[in-house]
């Protein structure tokens, strides 16, 4: 979805920003939308995805811009905005993003090994303000990433 929108502090005004630059930003701003993440949309069906799995805690879905042949995002459904924003009482919910993770490179047939990374913050890598899990698999991985 693409609005059309001035908003302060982004200089341009008159240029089309997506809804996940402007949550990036509000994120950045330590400020938060109403509206639902990307993920929450997909989570909630409203966009489509290919999801793997589900249940009443996280959704995993593929990624659709792909870093290897098998890359899943695994997504709690409680709008978390990043690493930093977790806490004590999160760590049951971390702990079973792994446990899936590990359940669908089980499925995905990653029998050689695969990777888990959450990426946390503009310089971190994260593209979108909710808390997220990648499982990438299928070839080679490299050291050190990125």
């Amino acid at each position: 979805m693409i609005v059309l929108i001035p908003f302060p502090g982004l200089w341009f005004t008159s240029v089309v920003y997506s809804v996940e630059t402007i949550q990036s930003w509000c994120y950045q701003q330590g400020t938060f939308m109403s509206e639902k993440t990307l993920f929450q949309r997909i989570a909630d069906r409203d966009i489509p995805a290919d999801i793997l799995y589900e249940d009443d805690t996280c959704v995993a879905f593929r990624d659709i811009a792909p870093k290897a042949p098998v890359h899943v995002l695994i997504v709690p459904r409680d709008p978390i905005p990043s690493l930093d924003h977790l806490t004590e009482a999160h760590e049951p919910l971390v702990g079973h993003l792994f446990t899936v993770a590990r359940q669908v490179a089980a499925s995905e047939g990653l029998i050689r090994g695969y990777r888990t990374v959450f990426n946390c913050g503009e310089e971190g890598g994260q593209e979108v303000p909710h808390l997220h899990l990648h499982l990438l698999g299928g070839r080679q991985m490299s050291w050190p990433p990125g």
